[in-house]
């Protein structure tokens, strides 16, 4: 036994650190209806989007808004208008990693619009009073919270200029209960 192992000690650190993860592609289907029959779709955009993240259950809740405005011609290709109109969405994002050895209480959420919406097909429904609107999203969530690591530590002081043996490399001889410990 070298005498770095004779001096080698653990310690339990409480720190805070993402605890969990996930990551959630999406798309819907929104109907708007214009105040006039649509003839064609001229174009189609999504703006104004805003949105905040709690915890739900077994993953985060992405809760928003956006805007959906539609360029669109009528009377026989004669006029066109903007129909704009605001939208609610839920998109539950499941955590896929998820260390059950964190501190509820302390835990915070974080959402990032990794795909802002956007509008990928716009059609005039089959009644010819509404359009159809396909959008993508996706958000990627992290749970932030506090959890337990073990570190290795030697007593005594630390000087910058002397090299620590840590023997060959070897690590067969950890204990993995070490990492297991309840918080």
């Amino acid at each position: 036994m070298t005498s770095a192992d004779k001096q080698l000690q653990r310690r339990e650190i409480i720190t805070k650190a993402v605890c969990g993860k996930g990551r959630k592609f999406s798309t819907v289907t929104h109907t708007v209806t214009p105040p006039h029959h649509p003839t064609s779709i001229l174009g189609a955009w999504i703006i104004n989007h805003q949105y905040e993240a709690v915890r739900s259950g077994d993953g985060i809740e992405v809760i928003g808004t956006y805007d959906i405005n539609i360029w669109y011609s009528y009377n026989k290709n004669s006029q066109t208008d903007v129909a704009k109109e605001t939208l609610s969405y839920v998109e539950n994002v499941p955590l896929s990693y998820l260390d059950p050895k964190h501190r509820a209480s302390t835990e915070e959420v974080a959402a990032e619009s990794t795909q802002e919406p956007n509008c990928i097909e716009a059609n005039i429904s089959s009644s010819g009073s509404s359009v159809v609107v396909r959008v993508e999203r996706e958000f990627a969530v992290e749970l932030i919270a506090e959890t337990k690591v073990v570190v290795a530590v030697f007593p005594g002081s630390y000087d910058d200029d002397k090299d620590i043996d840590f023997g060959d490399g070897d690590f067969e001889d950890l204990d993995p209960e070490l990492l297991d410990d309840e918080l």
